[in-house]
């Protein structure tokens, strides 16, 4: 079955792609590196021809509000279009769990543009919200940097790796559609504060971490629970504490 992945040389969809190579899978890594480019349309056609599923791990190159919502929304819509075109008969998508909780966030309000063009579409569909990676906690710490000190809010969250996002991701895009979101999740909670005072001792950094009930999320407030799975999520393996990138050589 050909499966092309978009966003196939970043870091889901590269592990995605190997995954569906071992399992016999003719997987297409589709990025403007490889000469497709969702946003203005170039190599869609090319790629989609004959393909049977799309996976759509990509990510905006700007967070910046207007930036960021175009990215989404033009990119999702050239992606359907073509998908259409090509007979494709299963979307899958990459989002984040919260995603409908963190509406503040012009991030947050972008993904859930993507999604709502995803469910209105004809084609098959099956969204899959992933907690935040282990892979990230690097790029966190320095975004809540203060001269010396990171600031996080004392709520939990469930961060998960990479790998077990991949291997999800797979699982859903060699099966049947859902027309439905799935929520995968890494096999603990944390309280976010308390988790990055151990992620930072890992790493042997000095920062203090400071507890900020007020410290916002890409721009949303936060709630004890905004960032958290419901009860059915589907859970990882790897725990943070097991994990080989802890010390930070992956991030």
């Amino acid at each position: 079955m050909k499966i092309v992945v978009i966003g196939g040389t970043g870091l889901v969809g590269s592990k995605v792609v190997s995954r569906l190579g071992r399992l016999g899978h003719e997987a297409v890594a589709a990025a403007p590196a490889t000469g497709v480019d969702t946003l203005t349309g170039a190599g869609l056609a090319d790629a989609l021809d004959g393909a049977a599923v799309v996976v759509d791990a990509s990510n905006s190159p700007s967070f910046a509000d207007d930036a960021v919502l175009e990215f989404f929304e033009t990119s999702t819509r050239n992606l359907l279009a073509a998908e259409a075109v090509a007979g494709v008969g299963h979307h899958v998508a990459l989002s984040v769990v919260g995603t409908e909780r963190l509406q503040e966030s012009g991030y947050f309000r972008a993904k859930q543009a993507q999604e709502k063009l995803i469910k209105t579409a004809a084609i098959p569909w099956s969204i899959v919200h992933a907690t935040q990676f282990y892979e990230f906690v690097g790029r966190m710490a320095a975004d809540a940097e203060e001269v010396g000190t990171v600031r996080f809010a004392p709520v939990l969250f469930q961060p998960m790796a990479s790998d077990d996002v991949a291997d999800a991701v797979t699982g859903v895009a060699i099966g049947t559609p859902l027309n439905a979101t799935v929520e995968i999740a890494g096999p603990e909670p944390f309280q976010m504060d308390d988790f990055f005072r151990e992620a930072l001792s890992f790493r042997n950094d000095p920062r203090t971490v400071i507890s900020d009930p007020g410290v916002r999320y890409f721009g949303a407030a936060l709630g004890d629970r905004t960032l958290m799975p419901g009860p059915d999520a589907t859970l990882g393996g790897i725990r943070f504490g097991t994990w080989p990138g802890r010390d930070g050589s992956r991030n």
